[in-house]
């Protein structure tokens, strides 16, 4: 996923409101932009650290820049924008990069299950796994520990329901993914964070349990571009 207009470099003055954050052009000028993620971004950005963010032509919108890079105390990048993580992953299934997912032909995103749920992706056409298959992707940025990223970074009702609706798919007979997107440049490994969300945690082991799959895809994340690289192992 290439940057185009190319990403604006700046430095950060503070994040707020959890949607907006200041940050400092080359020229000096103190700019309000966008903040495209909602969770608790934690050692995810430092206050005049380096950041990146593009910028939009819509004149509807109020905020016309929205924060895409940010740098970490530790010198890492991090993938700020967590709407990202399902475009990473459609392009991935267009290029057919992920071994675990080649052999599908198509899929649909925004699939409707359960009642008044949706999750991000259904798979079809795999001559290898005949089953429906249903893909959940999650965004993981938080790392605590060197080179171990963790998720959530916050307590998440609607990821503990994402959980027990991929576990019944699989007990309705149909494959059911969670699928990490690691936009994190630190993280090698990745893991459940127990102590920030208990019921998240022992929801995911009775998914995994139930038969649910866990896949974790490392991002390459430059100014210029992000793409999925290679597979990450859970711990």
């Amino acid at each position: 996923m290439h940057f185009n207009p190319p990403l604006i470099s700046a430095y950060l003055q503070r994040r707020y409101k959890r949607f907006l954050a200041d940050v400092s052009t080359a020229d000096g000028t103190t700019l309000t932009i966008h903040c495209p993620n909602t969770g608790a971004m934690t050692a995810c950005m430092i206050e005049g650290g380096e950041c990146w963010y593009s910028t939009s032509e819509n004149p509807k919108r109020k905020y016309p820049n929205t924060w895409e890079i940010s740098s970490t105390a530790s010198g890492d990048l991090v993938g700020v924008n967590s709407a990202l993580a399902n475009k990473l992953l459609a392009e991935a299934l267009d290029l057919k990069v992920i071994p675990e997912l080649e052999d599908y032909e198509s899929y649909r995103r925004e699939v409707k299950v359960g009642k008044n749920s949706r999750l991000d992706f259904q798979l079809f056409g795999s001559q290898r796994d005949t089953r429906p298959c249903y893909v959940e992707v999650k965004s993981m940025t938080l790392m605590r520990t060197a080179g171990v990223g963790e998720f959530p970074d916050a307590v998440t009702v609607r990821g503990v329901k994402h959980l027990q609706e991929l576990g019944q798919l699989v007990r309705e007979g149909a494959r059911a993914i969670l699928f990490f997107c690691v936009q994190h440049t630190g993280i090698e490994r990745v893991k459940v964070a127990e102590d920030i969300d208990p019921d998240y945690a022992s929801a995911l082991a009775e998914a995994r349990e139930a038969g649910v799959e866990v896949i974790a895809y490392k991002a390459h994340i430059s100014p210029q571009k992000i793409e999925l690289e290679r597979a990450l192992p859970w711990v």
